[in-house]
């Protein structure tokens, strides 16, 4: 036994191995965390072997460590690293180090305690996302190994941080292909059915256990703070507008009118009662956004600045064909209603469309009705989502803004 095998061994507690096969560990030395059922050598050590969430060495096809990973034999994904240190074996330590690691960066980011504090793979915590709202954490778990540690994880979270209280909002569908149930639970103190964010110079009242997602888009912040430079004086339609992220900011950025409109009756109230509390003046409007752009384009109402910030129409590689035709038809709708000379700020977070295929759709919809699209800014998720060079997923908001003026 090498020197490496034995100092991995003692560290681990003597953790069983999961070998790939051979040429499997080049993707892992490029620094990727995944690795998939087709690259493991199920000969020597069977996937059957193992329970969703136990912790694994895993070795190369010459039995060489290659990390500490979780596995889940039930899914094509059957293995995420969580370190590469043979010294550092999973647990409370381990995940103390990366939670303070991803908090210098955050801090090094915002003034105040409002942001995204771990985004998954990109933060070597696959699997796991966390917000802070003050000293309110939000946490969502996606797979079966970091389901296994979440009594490690909320320990490592009071050390780094003693938050006052800390929200489970383990409901996304993610979970189902893992085999976790989905459930929302307070974990620990005091979790208030609100919270106050403030952004672009609004206190926002966010949901959060009735919220989406973790309560807030922390992702689009940096997006919202680049429109609101260009809508003084302006009218703004802000679609899918949730509680009035992007309208809100617009309004105290000083847009002449600003209409919200989404489907969630519950969003739309957090949205007013934001409103009501900066006393700004917005028009709420709840229905199906497709639909109330056919109304405007009806009545031919005309706005200066459209702002599409779907959910994503793409959620597996299957659904490219039949989102990419949403993401076009609702551009296209958008565009209708932007008067001669506008602002299209078209956003998309489907990991599956391509950047070029939505600023193809924009073009494409301008041509249709006969005008001209310039792409004037580039927008993407917001540093504290870092992206993880390895793994493209982990690139997945793309946001565009478009001057449209008549064709001549």
């Amino acid at each position: 036994m090498s020197a490496q095998t034995a100092t991995a061994a003692v560290a681990a507690g003597e953790l069983p191995p999961l070998l790939l096969k051979p040429q499997e560990e080049r993707r892992i030395h490029a620094g990727h965390l995944w690795v998939f059922s087709n690259e493991i050598n199920v000969a020597t050590t069977p996937l059957t072997a193992f329970q969703p969430g136990d912790h694994v060495q895993l070795r190369s096809s010459h039995d060489r460590f290659l990390g500490y990973a979780y596995v889940n034999p039930r899914t094509l994904i059957s293995a995420r690293i969580l370190g590469r240190d043979p010294e550092y074996p999973p647990g409370k330590s381990l995940l103390v180090h990366r939670f303070k690691v991803a908090l210098a960066l955050r801090e090094r980011l915002h003034a105040t305690p409002f942001y995204r504090l771990a985004f998954g793979e990109a933060d070597l915590l696959p699997g796991l996302v966390v917000d802070r709202y003050g000293d309110v954490l939000v946490a969502q778990i996606g797979t079966a190994g970091m389901e296994a540690m979440k009594g490690e994880i909320q320990d490592a979270l009071v050390k780094v941080l003693a938050p006052a209280g800390m929200l489970w909002k383990n409901d996304a569908g993610i979970r189902e292909l893992e085999g976790l149930e989905r459930y929302v639970e307070t974990a620990f103190g005091e979790v208030p059915d609100y919270v106050e964010v403030p952004e672009g110079g609004v206190d926002f009242r966010v949901p959060l256990a009735a919220g989406q997602k973790t309560g807030w888009y922390f992702d689009q912040t940096a997006n919202r703070a680049m429109i609101a430079r260009h809508v003084r004086g302006l009218r703004v339609l802000d679609l899918f507008s949730y509680a009035g992220s992007f309208g809100l900011q617009a309004k105290r950025a000083g847009a002449a009118e600003v209409t919200c409109v989404d489907s969630s009756a519950p969003a739309l109230e957090a949205a007013a009662a934001t409103a009501e509390a900066n006393e700004l003046d917005v028009e709420l409007l709840q229905g199906d956004v497709f639909d109330a752009l056919e109304q405007f384009a009806a009545e031919r109402r005309r706005f200066d600045v459209v702002i599409v910030d779907p959910p994503a129409f793409i959620k597996r590689r299957k659904d490219h064909p039949k989102g990419l035709a949403a993401y076009r038809r609702l551009n296209q709708l958008a565009m209708q209603t932007l008067d001669r000379d506008g602002l299209l700020l078209s956003c998309s977070c489907s990991y599956h469309l391509a950047p070029g295929e939505l600023t193809d759709g924009v073009q494409r919809a301008a041509r249709h009705l006969g005008r001209f699209a310039q792409l004037i800014a580039v927008g993407a998720q917001s540093p504290d989502h870092p992206v993880h060079p390895a793994i493209e997923e982990t690139r997945y908001l793309r946001a565009f803004l478009f001057r449209v003026t008549d064709s001549c």
